[in-house]
């Protein structure tokens, strides 16, 4: 009479968990860099969103001085044009340098240490074309 042994068995083993380590291994690989790029997108949106008040309080002023502010910055600030938050400028600080007429020149916004991407991360907007390029746009690079 034979007797029939039968294993039972009560885990993985270490090929199988292998498998799935270089499976998540190479999720993570395309999804952190993924992640990344939405994050820097997230910071780059808070910077725009205060650029687009900038360039609309300039155009403000202009209307009620017949022309663009000289240090733009500086004077929509001490002028009451333009109103961000503490929170904002610890994190990026804000140059623009329009034209006379109006119709050209540059808006930039670099980040300082306090930002959570990092110190000297630049966005500038072209107020000539009316685009985005630097940091966290998605046709440059996102540096």
């Amino acid at each position: 009479m034979k007797k029939s042994i039968k294993k039972y068995f009560n885990g993985f083993t270490l090929v199988e968990i292998l498998i799935v380590v270089v499976i998540v291994g190479i999720l993570a690989a395309i999804a952190i860099p993924t992640y990344y790029s939405y994050v820097r997108k997230g910071y780059a949106t808070e910077a725009k969103t205060q650029m687009k008040n900038i360039v609309q309080a300039s155009e403000i002023y202009k209307m009620e001085n017949d022309s663009y502010p000289p240090d733009c910055w500086e004077t929509l600030k001490e002028e009451d044009y333009l109103e961000i938050k503490k929170s904002i400028t610890k994190k990026w600080e804000f140059e623009c340098s329009f034209d006379e007429d109006g119709e050209g020149g540059t808006l930039s916004a670099t980040s300082t240490e306090e930002m959570g991407g990092g110190g000297g991360k630049k966005i500038e907007y072209n107020k000539e074309t009316g685009k985005y390029t630097g940091y966290g746009q998605s046709n440059s690079g996102g540096e």
